[in-house]
């Protein structure tokens, strides 16, 4: 076993780190690791920019943003499991539409069984997981392909969905809970009789949301730099000063102008929260525990991680729990949005959730990819869909359009990493001694 740790832990020749002395990376050095996250944030903007003149302004309206943002919490929740799942080299093509008969269940246990709402949510997130459960199962330890087992699953979940509905056609959703997952908002006053409202720069805005924007601002510009301190003084390779700063201020300005939108209309939505959370639960899962090494590990390379006491079989099973959950979580927040269930919910969300996923920064191969990467690749995919709906844009060449934008994010991720520009890992920066996944699962 000492010999699989050796390989996969060898230090890194300093002309390859590009290391300039003192943990500091030269900035073209950063540059070409982090390509991929920089070109994914700039392909955003660029969308943003072609329907906000395209629009006349009406994408980036307060309504508009609300809406896309309850739209991509769908999308980015099972990108979040969806990462996880291509980084340890499996694909889940089922997603779409038993996440659609996921939605069909919790109607029906509300509106036919009466059964209240937070139990039915609790009862369909369960369910999901005990799909996930038996995919993982079938793909771990019987050793079925991940493609074939949830192309059968896609399959089922198609019918089982039109089952469903096959009495009622679309079933409407009366509960007002459960519709406030994807439609309601935080409340306005801090306190009961309290203002709603504030006026700032001649513009009305959610009392809440603007106090937690600046909050929230705070909160990150200050975690980016104690992280950018804490990494230097362990020795490893940071940002260069400049290049740092850039980024925080355009993160922090593009969420600060974001956030200032919603305010302008109802405010901070449950939906945003929902996926604020999840992000921010798998992204600590990831870079924090030893779970998140492990299927960085598994994804890297399963051989080398079972000689290193990791249990492959564990691990995707485990992978594939999470993504029923969330997948279950993604059905329940459409029907919520829709105030309905339907016979045709989550035709096509595979196709976003997984092309959300290639365009963030997963890869093919696996052993590589971020929850948040793939929460801004699906931000990309959902805001092409609205802007396109929002001009018209034929059916056809929507699909034409999301089909090549999945293709050339795909080729991107080929040529870069055969230029090295893509780092594998879970974080940006890269110590001096390189620590692959296998290496950190043997340490755990």
């Amino acid at each position: 076993m000492s010999h699989v740790i050796a390989e996969t832990a060898a230090p890194v020749p300093s002309d390859e780190a590009g290391a300039v002395g003192g943990g500091k990376v030269a900035i073209g050095t950063m540059l070409r690791r982090s390509l991929q996250s920089y070109v994914m944030i700039f392909a955003l903007l660029l969308i943003v920019v072609v329907f906000w003149v395209w629009s006349g302004g009406t994408f980036v309206s307060p309504l508009n943003l609300t809406n896309l943002i309850n739209q991509t919490a769908t999308v980015g929740v099972m990108a979040a499991g969806m990462t996880l799942v291509i980084i340890i080299r499996h694909i889940d093509l089922s997603v779409g539409y038993m996440s659609g008969f996921m939605g069909a269940v919790a109607a029906i246990l509300m509106m036919s069984y009466g059964i209240p709402s937070p139990i039915v949510i609790i009862l369909v997130l369960a369910f999901g997981g005990v799909i996930g459960l038996g995919v993982g199962l079938l793909i771990g330890r019987v050793g079925i392909p991940a493609f074939v087992i949830t192309l059968g699953m896609m399959i089922v979940g198609h019918g089982v969905e039109l089952l469903a509905t096959k009495k009622n056609g679309t079933i409407i959703i009366t509960d007002g809970f459960f519709n406030a997952l994807s439609n309601g908002f935080i409340p306005a006053r801090l306190w009961p009789g309290g203002p709603d409202r504030i006026t700032l720069f001649g513009l009305s805005m959610c009392l809440t949301t603007v106090l937690l924007t600046v909050i929230g601002l705070v909160v990150f510009v200050a975690m980016q730099i104690m992280g950018q301190i804490r990494e230097q003084r362990r020795h490893f390779d940071v940002t260069p000063l400049p290049l740092f700063v850039i980024r925080v201020a355009f993160i922090a300005v593009v969420a600060g102008f974001l956030l200032v939108q919603l305010a302008r209309n109802n405010g901070i939505s449950w939906a945003l929260v929902i996926l604020g959370v999840v992000t921010a639960i798998f992204a600590v899962v990831q870079t924090r525990t030893r779970f998140g090494r492990h299927v960085y590990g598994v994804g890297g390379n399963p051989e080398a991680a079972e000689l290193s006491g990791v249990s492959v079989v564990r691990v995707t099973v485990i992978v594939f729990v999470i993504m029923g959950v969330l997948m279950a979580l993604g059905g329940i927040l459409t029907a919520s949005r829709m105030k309905a269930a339907y016979p045709t919910a989550g035709t096509g969300l595979e196709l976003l959730v997984i092309a959300g996923c290639f365009i963030g920064g997963c890869s093919p191969a696996g052993g590589v990819g971020k929850v948040v990467g793939s929460l801004v690749g699906a931000l990309i995919m959902q805001a092409l869909v609205n802007g396109m709906l929002l001009q018209g844009v034929d059916a056809s060449m929507q699909y034409v359009i999301q089909g090549v934008i999945l293709v050339v994010a795909v080729i991107f991720d080929v040529i870069s990493r055969r230029a090295g520009a893509i780092p594998s890992g879970p974080s940006p920066t890269r110590p001096r001694v390189q620590q692959e996944p296998v290496a950190a699962v043997a340490e755990a």
